[in-house]
């Protein structure tokens, strides 16, 4: 009987244990549209979304942390305690003050158009890892687990907005400074660069503009100095601020940050307030530090920024030559039948994008200062276009004339004077720049063969002559008459090499004393004689022992040229391909 009456209680008449339901079923956390919060003992807390973020009414009227509010709501939605029934409730007479209703932690409503629903918080379980809670207007409580409590701020400071900005980089298109200068600055639709219309037109410094947008949206406020509509703003140096920053997109201005003093009390932070809000902020000096800059500093410190692809590239002056695309990644030299090496031609337009201002010297230009700069009639030009030979489609020209008194360049299209450092000058199109003519360009593949290809090698080199027949893979004999010291392998892997041979960099073409290149009859000739029939020959002047290599002669197209032989190859050609002065001296 005793089994069968707990048999039949377990199945039932045991009460059903408390089952977890969503405190607030339906609600959706991206439908509410206020939040209000009552701490006990501290003042209301009031937060409204408008315009898609969340702006706190009370007690201040003040920009809220949107992502703070957010997870307060998602926590809320999917908040989920254990039931207590109203049955359970009458259990407890004083439940009210038991639980903690009748005076609760928090009180909370929340508003979804016409719908408002309160909560309120109330005491600890024994335990304290759980809190008691309860719907106005409904019957029963809820306990819930207690951590979801830090999500409610016990002060307005908890959801106040530390950010000193609200706009998005990508939501900026004009900006307005007044740091001592008047400055506006609007970005391009259309290629999206900086240009500076006040006090002049200009292009603009875009590295900083952006740079220094980055650092205003990452600025955060560090203290809240004062909420007081009426507080003395020239004592914080607000008023007037020492800079007024606008932001906006076209003529609409809607985010503005004034700064003023340094702390007193700290050198590295500064007051500031922004507009439309009464509070007065602290916040680092360094983030805004960049908007205090001068004029020139918002300039574009560079001759040109590339916004096409460049598909010609005209040198005009002493060794006039223009680059010419071909195809998706090749070059030429216009008039030339080499082609030109793709690697120098994108080297060099690096270089020319490279080219920082050293100086903006003059703003307003006549036709006498361009004479008095040497500018009138330019020493050298580079035009840069998109498309080749086509006179309309310069994406910019550059004009140089090197005075005594400094390197001025003139880009076309604009009224300034510019001067560039003497050394950026010389590397670019000096005497000895990798890009002064040309014949520089050539493709520094010299020739292409494999061992395979070889019939054998000769060597010249002190009036002594060596050389070694190709007998097949890693197989290498003396011919007759020349003997010597032969290791297949290693003959093989130099071979493979030196088929292949690029030039570090042309040094002469068709030069017309080789002598002052380290060329005589003593140094080293090498000879491949191919299977074919064909003959390439190779002779070395002087050595570099600082760099591990030499110069090189080939002939060319019926020209002789001068290179610099590949460093590491060249120590395999002083192990393996060299006549060894015999013991005794020269013969």
């Amino acid at each position: 009987m005793l089994a069968a009456f707990i048999l039949l209680f377990q199945n039932y008449f045991r009460p059903p244990a408390n089952v977890a339901a969503a405190i607030f079923p339906g609600l959706q956390s991206q439908a509410v549209t206020s939040v209000q919060i009552i701490p006990n003992g501290a003042l209301e807390i009031r937060a409204d979304r408008v315009n898609n973020s969340w702006q706190l009414s009370k007690p201040i009227s003040y920009p809220a942390q949107s992502a703070a509010i957010e997870t307060f709501l998602d926590a809320l939605q999917k908040l989920a305690p254990s039931k207590i029934s109203a049955a359970e409730l009458r259990e407890h007479p004083n439940s009210e003050t038991e639980f903690g209703f009748d005076n609760p932690q928090f009180s909370i409503a929340i508003e979804s158009g016409s719908s408002r629903r309160q909560l309120k918080i109330g005491n600890l379980t024994a335990p304290g890892d759980h809190v008691y809670m309860r719907v106005v207007g409904e019957d029963g409580a809820f306990v819930a687990d207690a951590g979801w409590l830090e999500l409610i701020p016990r002060s307005a400071a908890g959801w106040r907005s530390t950010a000193l900005v609200d706009a998005g980089q990508n939501d900026i298109d004009s900006i307005v400074l007044t740091n001592g200068a008047g400055i506006e600055l609007h970005r391009d639709a259309t290629n999206h660069l900086w240009r500076m219309t006040k006090p002049l037109q200009a292009r603009a410094n875009n590295s900083l503009i952006t740079g220094a947008l980055q650092q205003l949206q990452a600025a955060r406020v560090t203290q809240f100095v004062t909420d007081d509509a009426n507080a003395d703003l020239a004592s914080f140096g607000l008023q007037p601020a020492a800079l007024d920053l606008w932001l906006g997109s076209g003529t609409n201005f809607s985010t503005a940050v004034h700064v003023g003093k340094n702390l007193t009390n700290d050198a590295t932070q500064v007051y500031a307030k922004r507009e439309g809000w009464n509070a007065v902020v602290a916040t680092d000096e360094k983030t805004l530090s960049p908007w205090f800059g001068a004029v020139n500093d918002f300039r574009d410190p560079y001759l040109l920024e590339l916004t096409a692809p460049v598909a010609e590239i005209e040198v005009r002056g002493e060794n006039n030559f223009t680059l010419q695309a071909q195809g998706t990644n090749g070059w030429k030299v216009a008039g030339e039948k080499f082609p030109a090496d793709a690697g120098t031609v994108q080297q060099f337009i690096k270089s020319i994008a490279a080219l920082r201002v050293a100086d903006f010297v003059k703003d307003v230009v006549t036709a006498p200062v361009w004479q008095a700069y040497g500018l009138a009639v330019p020493q050298r030009q580079i035009i840069l276009r998109s498309a080749a030979g086509d006179s309309n489609a310069v994406i910019a020209q550059l004009d140089f004339a090197a005075q005594t008194n400094g390197i001025f360049v003139r880009r076309a299209g604009e009224d300034f004077i510019y001067s560039i450092t003497p050394d950026d000058f010389n590397n670019l199109l000096g005497d000895n720049s990798l890009y002064g003519a040309g014949w520089q360009f050539r493709d520094r593949q010299v020739w292409n063969f494999t061992p395979n290809d070889v019939a054998q090698i000769t060597l010249h080199q002190n009036g002594m002559t060596r050389t070694m027949i190709h007998e097949g893979v890693d197989k290498w004999d003396f011919a007759p008459g020349s003997q010597g010291v032969i290791v297949g392998k290693y003959i093989e892997d130099t071979t493979t090499a030196l088929g292949n041979l690029s030039a570090v960099t042309w040094i002469g073409r068709d030069v017309p004393e080789p002598e002052k290149f380290g060329l005589n009859t003593n140094n080293l000739e090498m000879i491949f004689e191919l299977k074919n029939g064909e003959k390439h020959s190779v002779q070395f002047g002087t050595e570099f022992s600082k760099w591990q290599t030499a110069l090189a002669f080939v002939t060319l197209d019926g020209e002789r040229w001068v290179f610099l032989f590949p460093p590491g190859l060249y120590q395999f050609v002083l192990s393996y391909l060299t006549i060894p002065v015999p013991q005794g001296g020269m013969p």
